[in-house]
Order: structure tokens, then C-alpha cells, then sequence
């Protein structure tokens, strides 16, 4: 892993030098995910979230809070998240740096100011995407700024190809970047990017949003009885981390609308021997794609990705997909056993590593090229 910059106050600058500042909702900076404008600042916390920012400059800050979302907010914790920043350059396995954001109203230094001043580009692009899911906080962007002969342009609007992604751990790349399996998983190891879900964007050129919370399942969590916060609750939600339901997600008021979504759950609700009933399973199953065909509309593609990690897993979604009588829901039966070697392929807590998550998209593209019909592209899968 790159090293991680860490943001100590005392190098930070204040940012009423800069000669011009923008407010985090200004329509030149273009977000993708869900997010949560309040005044001015622009909320979020759901895994994957990223946005562009075109400047030209010496330097780029953004001043940003961290915080772990509760209903009180005289009681919301302190966190931080890591984040991926490229610049002048497409997302890819390897940002340019890696950034800690944590603290409340802090400075952040996006770009090192060495490269801005090599650089012969006028204007620069930036993408900043947070690897880390909800629960390691929630980010408030207050505004950006540049230094005295900066100017901020229109960044590239959302993409025509896009994709939505639902999902858990897998989705999230928990531990994708541990040096083996043996390793226990730690926030640093956590990079939503260099998950399937980031691949296959990559390779069909398309923008993405990801849905997704390590341990959730479908009707139960991992390692947990009946009772709880689901993803089809979440799946409702600004905010992964908001379980009041306040902050309802509003499809229709998004500029975000994916070709297709692809749900990859279910290994959670099977984790130990207290599994779900079939009909069970189904019911919350089912109450999903409601909620996403009432999103997009009935026609819109829906692809459920299902491992034989347990049998029973793999014939339900199977039977449900069948059977659902719903438009465009199609079914893809995966068998990572068969493909996933154990020291190659596998990250922290046995989690799959970059590795194992090409495979994954790997065996997910040829759908999504089929579904779409945008086809196979001649591209890397990476």
C-alpha cells in the first residue's frame, strides 16, 4: 500500500489565503453517490462515494469534518476515513495518494504542490473517492479552495454509462489490500476502488455507486438472529449509517440513473448454522426489488449474484429469480471455490484480495455487456 498521508494540524493551511473559495455544493464540483446538502456543505458517508473537481493553480485544499452519524448530534463521535485522490488521470488500482480525513473543520491539502508545479497541464482534474464504508464515519465537505492565480472550472459531468451496485463486505473490498489472509482486517486495508464493483465501472467507462455494508444480508446480518437493520432498509437511506430514517434517499430528485443494478448478497444471512427460511429469504428479497424497481422503473435491469459458498444460498436466489414474475431480473450462479486460491487470491480475514476481485469481475462482465448491450469492450479488466 502507498503510504498514507497523515493530516497533522500543524500543517495545514487556513484557508482565507487562498484567493478564490468555493462552497462544497457549487455546481461545478459533481459528486457521485448519495449525498446530503445542508446550506452549503455536502454530506455523505456510503463506501465508494467520489467526486471530481477541475481547478487550475498551485495549490488544492478542501476543509472537511468527520463524523460518525447518531440521530444526537451532541453525541456523534469523532472519526475518519480514508480516501483515494487522482489527479489529471482516470480512476484506476492506483491512486496518485491517500489521504486520512478525521477531525472537524480541517484543512486538507489534495494535491502535492511539487507535481502542480512540474506540471504543464492549464487545468487539472481531480477525483477524490473514499475507500472506507459508513461505519467508519460520515464526511461534511464545507468548501474548496485554491491559491491567488487559481480559478475553478466545470468538472466532467456524470458519465452516460452508469452502474449500481448492492452489496456487503465483498462489495466494500474488506481487507482487499492485506498482505495475506492471515492479516486482520484494519481500515487501511479497506479500498472500495479495487473491488469488482470498481473493475467492472472501469472497464465499461461507466460511473458507479455502491450500496454496500460489510456483514449485511438480506434477512439477517452476519452472525446475528432476526432482528435488525437489513440492507433493504439501508437500501432506503442517504446514509448507510442512518438507521432513524430521517434521510430518505429520493431517486427521483438524483441526476443518477444506472443501466442496471447488480445485487451481490446473501453469504451473510447463511454465516452460521441459523439460516433463514426460503420464504423468509424471499419475502425481503422480493421487498428489494420493489424498492429498486420503484427507483428506476419495473423494466430496469436487475442481475442477483449468488456463491455456492452455501447451498442453500445459491438455490434460493436461483428459485426466487425464477419465479418473481418481475421484468428484466436475471440470475448469475458464481463458484468462487473453484477459482479462488487460497495464498493468491484472498486479503485480511480471508476476504478476497485485488486478486480475487478481478475474478469476481471477471465472471460479472459478460452479463452486464449482455444485459446492457453494450458489449464486450477492448479493454483490461482491471
Amino acid at each position: 500500500m502507498k503510504k498514507i498521508l497523515i493530516l497533522a494540524a500543524a500543517m495545514l493551511l487556513t484557508i482565507n489565503v487562498f484567493a478564490e473559495t468555493i462552497p462544497a455544493n457549487d455546481s461545478r464540483v459533481v459528486y457521485v453517490g448519495r449525498t446530503w446538502v445542508e446550506g452549503t456543505d455536502v454530506s455523505f458517508d456510503w463506501t465508494a462515494t467520489y467526486f471530481r473537481i477541475a481547478f487550475s493553480g498551485e495549490s488544492l485544499t478542501m476543509k472537511a469534518s468527520e463524523t460518525k452519524w447518531d440521530a444526537d448530534a451532541d453525541k456523534a463521535a469523532t472519526r475518519h476515513n480514508y480516501y483515494n485522490v487522482w489527479i489529471d488521470s482516470p480512476t484506476s488500482a492506483a491512486p496518485h495518494r491517500i489521504i486520512e480525513v478525521a477531525g472537524n473543520d480541517t484543512v486538507i491539502e489534495l494535491i502535492d504542490p511539487m507535481y502542480l508545479k512540474k506540471s504543464r497541464r492549464a487545468v487539472h482534474e481531480v477525483i477524490v473517492q473514499k475507500r472506507t464504508e459508513g461505519e467508519q464515519g460520515k464526511t461534511t465537505i464545507h468548501e474548496f479552495a485554491t491559491n491567488k492565480k487559481g480559478k475553478f472550472f466545470q468538472a466532467e459531468p456524470l458519465k452516460v454509462r452508469q452502474l449500481e451496485f448492492i452489496g456487503d463486505s465483498y462489495t466494500c473490498g474488506y481487507g482487499i489490500d492485506a498482505k495475506s489472509r492471515l492479516e486482520r482486517f484494519s481500515p487501511e486495508t479497506e479500498n472500495a476502488s479495487r473491488s469488482y464493483a470498481g473493475i467492472v465501472s472501469r472497464y465499461f467507462g461507466a460511473d458507479y455507486v455502491a450500496i454496500a455494508h460489510s456483514g449485511m444480508g438480506i434477512a439477517r446480518n452476519y452472525n446475528s438472529k432476526f432482528k435488525g437493520w437489513w440492507m433493504p432498509d439501508r437500501y432506503l437511506q442517504t446514509f448507510d449509517e442512518d438507521s432513524t430514517q430521517v434521510t430518505r434517499w429520493d431517486a427521483t430528485k438524483s441526476d443518477f440513473h444506472p443501466a442496471m443494478t447488480i445485487v451481490y448478497l446473501g453469504a451473510n444471512d447463511f454465516s452460521t448454522s441459523l439460516a433463514p427460511s426460503y420464504n423468509d429469504f424471499r419475502k425481503h428479497y422480493y421487498r428489494l426489488f420493489s424498492y429498486i424497481k420503484a427507483n428506476y422503473g419495473e423494466d430496469h435491469p436487475i442481475l442477483c449474484v449468488a456463491t455456492k459458498t452455501h447451498e442453500y444460498l445459491f438455490n434460493y436466489v436461483r428459485d426466487l429469480v425464477n419465479n418473481c414474475n418481475m421484468e428484466n431480473v436475471h440470475y448469475l450462479g458464481y463458484c468462487p471455490a473453484q477459482h479462488l486460491h487460497t495464498d493468491e487470491d484472498l486479503g485480511a480475514d480471508v476476504h478476497p484480495n485485488y486478486n480475487g476481485q478481478q475474478k469476481k469481475a471477471y465472471s460479472i462482465i459478460p452479463y452486464i455487456a449482455t444485459i446492457t448491450g453494450w458489449g464486450l469492450q477492448d479493454m483490461p479488466v482491471k
